[in-house]
């Protein structure tokens, strides 16, 4: 089993009444690509710069390797890191850029340059090396910053943000080129970033941030799918998140009233305790139309909205009790102004939220 490289144990931090860390812990494996996920504010980038030294918590440890760092100086955690604004040297070649962190760790001048020459490859700049900074286009000044901080060989790089500059189409290149980066080194990443695409696309595991908490770590597809609460189901496109009434619960069951109709679902013992709860169903699995089931949950609505989204349409209806609902489909389906339709809900795609 993959041992923890790096702990947070019970870490706080605050900036006069904001709370950038409230008894944060958590653990990343060696060679995992590890994603801080969260708005602005929730204080995911100040954990990154408490992790590399830049910031002193208020109190809590850092274990880095079975070993406490929580007082030591950057240059002894042997941390790279990649900010938001690459930082290039503008008056310094490709090369020179990369080579940088090892001269100053006075590295052998013949191992630079092999170490440089690897580096130029890995990131798919080879035949670069002598271009000056201020002649290579975004991606490739990233690219250069990528591996100026790969090239000590650290045993974590922390990456700020790092594709946030990028236009869209370079932004999704880089996504993969980093995540194939990653699979080939092997070096553990902590990344942060509040773009949830940019995190389900490229992360092992992702960590969502909510003013200093963490909120749910989970796998990508699970945290896709199933958030646990109503924070994350709202935090991720395409959920739609309703109030429902509890009427009964037991063993492990709950029977709610949604929009006038009597529904049995399953519920965790936490959430089954409350008057109201919230549900939540991603957009895709709401039906209507010719996709309606017989077997799943059946609710009379009227339609509202249409939204063209470009690779599908948010159909947007109004249920009974006045709360609004999305659909999403890739295919056009007229719809009048407050026609009425019937929707659908698979039972094991309803969600009951933590609040």
């Amino acid at each position: 089993m993959t041992e923890p490289i790096l702990e947070l144990r019970h870490l706080e931090k605050r900036f006069g009444q904001t709370v950038a860390a409230k008894d944060l812990s958590f653990a990343v494996m060696a060679g995992e690509f590890f994603t801080l996920l969260g708005p602005s504010g929730s204080g995911k980038s100040t954990v990154l710069r408490i992790i590399a030294g830049l910031e002193p918590p208020d109190s809590g440890t850092i274990i880095l390797e079975g070993r406490d760092i929580s007082a030591a100086p950057p240059w002894e955690r042997n941390l790279g890191m990649m900010f938001q604004q690459y930082a290039i040297f503008p008056h310094m070649t490709a090369a020179e850029n990369i080579a940088y962190g090892l001269k100053v760790r006075r590295v052998e001048p013949a191992a630079i340059r092999r170490r440089v020459d690897e580096m130029l490859a890995l990131v798919g700049l080879a035949g670069t090396s002598a271009r000056r900074a201020t002649l290579l286009s975004g991606g490739e000044q990233q690219r250069v910053a990528l591996a100026r901080a790969l090239a000590p060989s650290p045993r974590i790089l922390l990456l700020d943000e790092p594709l946030s500059a990028l236009d869209e189409r370079i932004r999704r290149l880089m996504q993969a080129e980093l995540k194939h980066i990653h699979q080939n080194i092997g070096t553990t990443f902590i990344y942060v970033t509040h773009d949830q695409e940019e995190a389900l696309t490229m992360s092992d595991r992702i960590a969502v941030l909510n003013r200093g908490t963490f909120v749910q770590c989970d796998a990508p597809e699970p945290l896709y799918k199933r958030p646990r609460t109503r924070f994350v189901a709202e935090f991720f496109r395409g959920f739609n998140v309703l109030s429902a009434q509890t009427i009964a619960a037991s063993g492990g069951r709950i029977t709610i009233r949604l929009a006038g109709h009597e529904i049995a679902t399953d519920a965790p013992d936490e959430h089954r305790t409350r008057d109201e709860v919230h549900i939540a169903v991603r957009s895709e699995n709401v039906r209507f139309g010719p996709q309606v089931a017989d077997h799943a949950i059946q609710l009379p609505a009227r339609a509202r909205e249409i939204l063209y989204r470009g690779t599908a349409f948010d159909y947007r209806f109004e249920l009974p009790d006045g709360q609004s609902i999305i659909a999403m489909t890739t295919r056009h389906v007229p719809l009048a102004a407050a026609e009425p339709v019937t929707l659908s809900i698979d039972r094991a795609d309803l969600i009951v939220l933590a609040d």
